[in-house]
């Protein structure tokens, strides 16, 4: 039986299974219900992987193969997918990835370090450098490229989530580049928030004692799902997803973002920085 349409395989590996998925299913002759009969699965899940926006569970390549009849291809291949998903991303950091993509809302405190949704090549560059200082060129490069893809979520028309991002005053008056580029950094910020695609806010150097002083969060919310909180230290990544914990780090976020300055008042700080370290300048320092 000739294909109603080829495979192309210099696609991306989710691409390419998710289409050679779709194909089996109707040569098949099998309804996106039919197949998902007897899974846990709803039709918009399987669509998803149909077009290699998701990558597709362990029981459910079984359940494809069962269905199908194709002789565990795709429980031996889903594995190929995930790993493909997180090219240039460590492993811990797998459900943020196929999450993020998925949520309603993004609320992010970042205490240390900008986050790599907002990061420029440069700044993720020195990140990933200071972190992995015998890394191969070819390695840094494809971990820079994988966070640069993350922040197309920044630029879908159909599905761009909420994002909330606090952040300490120090990551924009303490420079981790040269000025240019730290102007550029921060410009890159300020791009996103006048289009409105995200909202910023700075916890002030002398604000004291506040919550979340030592921790890195993110935390998301879903249309059908319970919320989720990744939390990061330097070699590892924790998903939580427990109800009472995930209330516990809602409040304490709450409570971050309470104590910071306004939107508004943020955002001029941070052009305001951006244009010294355009001009050559050490931004001042807020009294």
């Amino acid at each position: 039986m000739a294909r109603g349409k080829d495979i192309d395989g210099s696609m991306s590996v989710p691409t390419f299974y998710g289409k050679e998925l779709r194909w089996k299913r109707e040569a098949a002759g099998l309804s996106l219900d039919a197949f998902l009969e007897g899974s846990f699965y709803g039709k918009t899940y399987l669509s998803d992987i149909e077009h290699g926006e998701r990558r597709m569970p362990l029981d459910l390549a079984r359940h494809a193969d069962r269905v199908l009849g194709t002789d565990g291809f795709f429980e031996r291949h889903c594995e190929d997918v995930r790993k493909a998903r997180r090219a240039g991303h460590a492993e811990y950091f797998e459900k943020v990835l196929e999450a993020e993509k998925h949520a309603a809302t993004i609320e992010e405190w970042c205490p240390t370090l900008l986050p790599g949704l907002l990061q420029t090549p440069a700044y993720a560059r020195a990140v990933i450098l200071a972190g992995l200082p015998l890394s191969l060129d070819a390695e840094v490069e494809e971990k820079v490229s994988a966070r640069m893809a993350r922040a197309g979520l920044f630029e879908a028309d159909h599905h761009t989530p909420e994002y909330w991002v606090v952040l300490s005053e120090s990551l924009i008056r303490s420079p981790l580049l040269a000025d240019p580029d730290m102007a550029e950094q921060l410009d890159r910020i300020v791009e996103l928030a006048d289009r409105r695609r995200i909202t910023p806010q700075i916890v002030p150097r002398k604000r004291g004692a506040y919550p979340l002083m030592a921790a890195s969060i993110m935390v998301m919310t879903f249309p059908e799902a319970p919320p989720l909180v990744y939390t990061e230290a330097s070699f590892s990544g924790d998903t939580i997803d427990d109800p009472g914990l995930v209330q516990e780090y809602r409040k304490a976020y709450d409570r971050l973002r309470a104590v910071a300055l306004s939107p508004d008042t943020s955002l001029a700080m941070i052009k305001a920085a951006a244009e010294d370290y355009r001009n050559g300048k050490q931004p001042d320092r807020l009294e």
